[in-house]
Protein backbone atom coordinates (compact mmCIF):
# COMPACT_ATOMS: atom_id res chain seq x y z
CA UNK A 1 0.00 0.00 0.00
CA UNK A 2 1.89 3.01 -1.31
CA UNK A 3 1.16 6.59 -0.34
CA UNK A 4 3.23 7.57 -3.36
CA UNK A 5 0.60 6.02 -5.62
CA UNK A 6 -2.34 7.58 -3.82
CA UNK A 7 -1.10 11.09 -3.14
CA UNK A 8 -1.92 12.67 -6.55
CA UNK A 9 -5.62 11.81 -6.30
CA UNK A 10 -5.95 13.34 -2.83
CA UNK A 11 -4.03 16.42 -3.90
CA UNK A 12 -6.28 16.74 -6.96
CA UNK A 13 -9.33 16.65 -4.68
CA UNK A 14 -7.81 19.47 -2.63
CA UNK A 15 -7.15 21.55 -5.73
CA UNK A 16 -10.75 21.07 -6.81
CA UNK A 17 -12.10 22.08 -3.43
CA UNK A 18 -9.85 25.15 -3.25
CA UNK A 19 -11.23 26.26 -6.60
CA UNK A 20 -14.88 25.98 -5.60
CA UNK A 21 -17.15 29.01 -5.56
CA UNK A 22 -18.37 28.03 -2.10
CA UNK A 23 -14.89 28.29 -0.58
CA UNK A 24 -14.22 31.64 -2.24
CA UNK A 25 -17.57 33.06 -1.08
CA UNK A 26 -16.98 32.04 2.55
CA UNK A 27 -13.29 33.02 2.67
CA UNK A 28 -13.55 35.40 5.61
CA UNK A 29 -16.13 33.45 7.58
CA UNK A 30 -15.54 31.07 10.48
CA UNK A 31 -14.63 27.53 9.56
CA UNK A 32 -15.63 24.33 11.33
CA UNK A 33 -12.30 24.50 13.22
CA UNK A 34 -12.23 26.77 16.23
CA UNK A 35 -10.12 29.87 15.72
CA UNK A 36 -9.70 29.40 11.94
CA UNK A 37 -11.42 31.24 9.12
CA UNK A 38 -12.38 29.38 5.98
CA UNK A 39 -9.47 31.11 4.26
CA UNK A 40 -6.99 30.00 6.92
CA UNK A 41 -8.27 26.43 6.70
CA UNK A 42 -7.95 26.59 2.91
CA UNK A 43 -4.39 27.83 3.35
CA UNK A 44 -3.62 24.95 5.68
CA UNK A 45 -5.12 22.48 3.21
CA UNK A 46 -3.10 24.00 0.37
CA UNK A 47 0.07 23.74 2.44
CA UNK A 48 -0.24 19.96 2.48
CA UNK A 49 0.28 20.05 -1.28
CA UNK A 50 2.80 22.90 -1.35
CA UNK A 51 4.97 21.19 1.28
CA UNK A 52 5.50 18.25 -1.07
CA UNK A 53 7.24 20.55 -3.52
CA UNK A 54 9.50 21.75 -0.70
CA UNK A 55 10.45 18.15 0.11
CA UNK A 56 11.05 17.16 -3.51
CA UNK A 57 13.22 20.20 -4.18
CA UNK A 58 15.36 19.60 -1.08
CA UNK A 59 18.45 17.44 -1.34
CA UNK A 60 17.75 13.82 -0.33
CA UNK A 61 18.94 13.20 3.20
CA UNK A 62 22.02 11.17 3.96
CA UNK A 63 20.92 10.70 7.57
CA UNK A 64 18.77 7.84 8.91
CA UNK A 65 15.00 8.34 8.64
CA UNK A 66 12.69 7.92 11.60
CA UNK A 67 9.57 5.78 11.46
CA UNK A 68 6.13 7.14 10.72
CA UNK A 69 4.90 6.48 14.25
CA UNK A 70 7.97 8.19 15.70
CA UNK A 71 7.19 11.19 13.52
CA UNK A 72 3.82 11.51 15.25
CA UNK A 73 5.34 10.84 18.66
CA UNK A 74 7.54 13.90 18.13
CA UNK A 75 4.82 16.13 16.67
CA UNK A 76 4.40 19.16 18.93
CA UNK A 77 0.81 19.83 17.83
CA UNK A 78 -0.51 16.37 18.69
CA UNK A 79 -2.37 16.66 21.98
CA UNK A 80 -1.31 20.29 22.44
CA UNK A 81 -3.84 22.86 23.71
CA UNK A 82 -5.72 24.83 21.09
CA UNK A 83 -4.21 28.11 22.28
CA UNK A 84 -0.69 26.71 22.64
CA UNK A 85 2.25 27.78 20.53
CA UNK A 86 2.10 24.81 18.15
CA UNK A 87 -1.53 25.19 17.18
CA UNK A 88 -1.37 28.98 17.19
CA UNK A 89 1.52 28.72 14.76
CA UNK A 90 -0.45 26.40 12.49
CA UNK A 91 -3.37 28.84 12.39
CA UNK A 92 -1.07 31.79 11.71
CA UNK A 93 0.66 29.94 8.89
CA UNK A 94 -2.68 29.09 7.32
CA UNK A 95 -3.72 32.73 7.49
CA UNK A 96 -0.44 33.77 5.91
CA UNK A 97 -0.80 31.34 3.03
CA UNK A 98 -4.41 32.44 2.55
CA UNK A 99 -3.46 36.12 2.36
CA UNK A 100 -3.02 35.89 -1.42
CA UNK A 101 -6.75 35.23 -1.80
CA UNK A 102 -8.76 32.26 -3.07
CA UNK A 103 -8.05 32.58 -6.80
CA UNK A 104 -4.28 32.95 -6.38
CA UNK A 105 -4.08 30.15 -3.81
CA UNK A 106 -6.04 27.82 -6.05
CA UNK A 107 -3.79 28.53 -9.02
CA UNK A 108 -0.62 28.21 -6.96
CA UNK A 109 -1.71 24.83 -5.59
CA UNK A 110 -2.85 23.61 -9.01
CA UNK A 111 0.50 24.56 -10.55
CA UNK A 112 2.40 22.87 -7.70
CA UNK A 113 0.54 19.61 -8.21
CA UNK A 114 1.13 19.71 -11.96
CA UNK A 115 4.86 20.06 -11.33
CA UNK A 116 4.82 17.32 -8.70
CA UNK A 117 3.27 14.78 -11.04
CA UNK A 118 6.41 14.92 -13.19
CA UNK A 119 8.75 14.92 -10.20
CA UNK A 120 7.05 11.98 -8.49
CA UNK A 121 7.11 9.86 -11.64
CA UNK A 122 10.85 9.37 -11.14
CA UNK A 123 10.75 8.76 -7.38
CA UNK A 124 10.59 5.63 -5.28
CA UNK A 125 8.90 5.49 -1.92
CA UNK A 126 12.03 4.35 -0.10
CA UNK A 127 14.05 7.48 -0.85
CA UNK A 128 14.93 9.47 2.27
CA UNK A 129 14.11 13.16 2.53
CA UNK A 130 14.99 15.68 5.19
CA UNK A 131 12.03 17.84 6.17
CA UNK A 132 13.13 21.33 7.18
CA UNK A 133 9.76 22.04 8.81
CA UNK A 134 10.34 19.24 11.35
CA UNK A 135 14.09 18.84 11.57
CA UNK A 136 14.17 15.11 10.80
CA UNK A 137 14.04 12.76 7.83
CA UNK A 138 11.39 10.33 6.59
CA UNK A 139 11.12 7.90 3.74
CA UNK A 140 9.24 9.60 0.92
CA UNK A 141 6.35 7.15 1.18
CA UNK A 142 5.99 7.89 4.90
CA UNK A 143 6.13 11.63 4.29
CA UNK A 144 3.39 11.33 1.67
CA UNK A 145 1.33 9.27 4.13
CA UNK A 146 1.42 12.27 6.49
CA UNK A 147 0.20 14.46 3.62
CA UNK A 148 -2.59 12.01 2.81
CA UNK A 149 -3.79 12.05 6.41
CA UNK A 150 -3.79 15.85 6.49
CA UNK A 151 -5.51 16.08 3.12
CA UNK A 152 -8.25 13.59 4.01
CA UNK A 153 -9.00 15.21 7.37
CA UNK A 154 -8.96 18.80 6.13
CA UNK A 155 -10.91 18.06 2.97
CA UNK A 156 -13.69 17.03 5.34
CA UNK A 157 -13.15 20.08 7.58
CA UNK A 158 -13.36 22.48 4.65
CA UNK A 159 -16.36 20.69 3.12
CA UNK A 160 -18.26 20.93 6.40
CA UNK A 161 -17.27 24.59 6.73
CA UNK A 162 -18.86 25.57 3.41
CA UNK A 163 -21.63 22.93 3.31
CA UNK A 164 -20.20 20.86 0.48
CA UNK A 165 -20.13 17.04 0.31
CA UNK A 166 -16.89 15.59 1.59
CA UNK A 167 -14.91 14.28 -1.40
CA UNK A 168 -14.72 10.50 -1.76
CA UNK A 169 -11.10 9.50 -2.22
CA UNK A 170 -10.08 6.39 -4.16
CA UNK A 171 -8.78 3.41 -2.20
CA UNK A 172 -5.21 4.19 -3.29
CA UNK A 173 -5.42 7.49 -1.41
CA UNK A 174 -7.66 6.49 1.49
CA UNK A 175 -6.24 3.09 2.48
CA UNK A 176 -2.91 4.53 3.74
CA UNK A 177 -4.94 6.99 5.85
CA UNK A 178 -7.01 4.18 7.35
CA UNK A 179 -3.91 2.18 8.26
CA UNK A 180 -2.14 5.18 9.76
CA UNK A 181 -5.16 6.25 11.82
CA UNK A 182 -5.64 2.70 13.09
CA UNK A 183 -2.00 2.44 14.13
CA UNK A 184 -2.10 5.80 15.89
CA UNK A 185 -5.34 4.91 17.66
CA UNK A 186 -3.98 1.54 18.80
CA UNK A 187 -0.83 3.16 20.13
CA UNK A 188 -2.84 5.79 21.98
CA UNK A 189 -5.65 3.62 23.37
CA UNK A 190 -4.46 0.02 23.04
CA UNK A 191 -5.41 -2.78 20.70
CA UNK A 192 -8.41 -3.92 22.75
CA UNK A 193 -10.03 -0.48 22.66
CA UNK A 194 -9.59 -0.26 18.90
CA UNK A 195 -10.96 -3.76 18.29
CA UNK A 196 -13.99 -3.14 20.49
CA UNK A 197 -14.81 0.20 18.89
CA UNK A 198 -14.67 -1.30 15.40
CA UNK A 199 -16.01 -4.81 15.96
CA UNK A 200 -17.64 -5.01 19.41
CA UNK A 201 -19.34 -1.70 19.98
CA UNK A 202 -21.32 -3.13 22.91
CA UNK A 203 -18.02 -3.36 24.80
CA UNK A 204 -16.56 -0.05 23.64
CA UNK A 205 -16.41 2.37 26.53
CA UNK A 206 -14.47 5.38 25.28
CA UNK A 207 -13.53 7.26 22.10
CA UNK A 208 -10.56 5.93 20.14
CA UNK A 209 -9.53 9.11 18.37
CA UNK A 210 -6.12 8.74 16.73
CA UNK A 211 -5.18 12.45 16.78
Amino acid sequence: MSALAGYPAAAEAAVGQLGSAEVAAAWGERSALEGMSVGALAGHLAYQVLSVTEALEAAPSGGPPITLLEHYARAEWLGAPLDGDANSGIRAKGEGIAAEGPACLHERTRAALAEQRALLADRTGDEVFFMPQTGWALHLDDFLATRLLELAVHLDDLAVSVRLPTPELPASAFDPVLVLLARLAARRHGQAALLRALARVERASAPINAI
